[in-house]
């Protein structure tokens, strides 16, 4: 982290950031957005979401704005009405859904092929969840299957998670967060 992102961070002026959390549905989206609030704003009963929620929680140099979308079949076309205020995209993946792992691939796939995300270089933050599920899938077999090595104009990075417990949401979230830090700088100097 910068000396400017270290100053920004003390006197607490923290930059704005808008990411979408996206999935298909019960792969743990509202969960891990809940884990990543402070413990005071966490909720106890997570129930489906229902379109979307708007959740917000703070890193030490950047202020999150999460646009968590429901993952049901009949409102995942609502998705792109969101890519272009996204600045970052969380996809979550259930590890232990074998069978639906293909129809993650395919939202992915239309995900990565919509003109709003397609020419931008958006990172985007992969979790394999449920992995205290028996049989689940390591996030190397998850990445396997989603053919991440073939996303070469983004960003990405996958994480090993267990949302109820928190587990690998913090590095995945640092790595988040340092990309968004890299991309403004980048932006910054192209602009100087």
């Amino acid at each position: 982290m910068g000396l400017f992102d270290k100053l920004v961070g003390w006197l607490g002026l923290k930059k704005e950031v808008n990411v979408l959390c996206l999935g298909l549905d019960n792969s743990g989206k509202t969960t891990i957005i809940n884990k990543l609030k402070p413990s005071n704003a966490q909720v106890q009963d997570i129930v489906p979401t229902i379109g979307f929620n708007i959740e917000k929680f703070k890193t030490s140099s950047l202020s999150f704005t999460v646009f968590d979308m429901s993952g049901q079949g009949r409102y995942r076309n609502l998705w792109e009405h969101y890519y272009k205020e996204g600045q970052a995209i969380i996809f979550v993946i259930d590890s232990a859904d074998k069978l639906r792992m293909v129809v993650a691939k395919e939202e992915l796939d239309t995900l990565l092929n919509h003109p709003d995300i397609k020419h931008r270089r958006i990172p985007i933050l992969f979790f394999a969840n449920k992995m205290d599920v028996r049989d689940a899938l390591s996030s190397v077999k998850v990445s396997q299957l989603l053919c991440l090595d073939y996303i070469k104009d983004k960003p990405w990075h996958i994480c090993a998670t267990d949302a109820l417990k928190g587990e690998g949401l913090q590095e995945g979230v640092d790595w988040l967060q340092d990309q968004i830090i890299q991309s403004n700088q980048t932006n910054e100097n192209m602009r100087a």
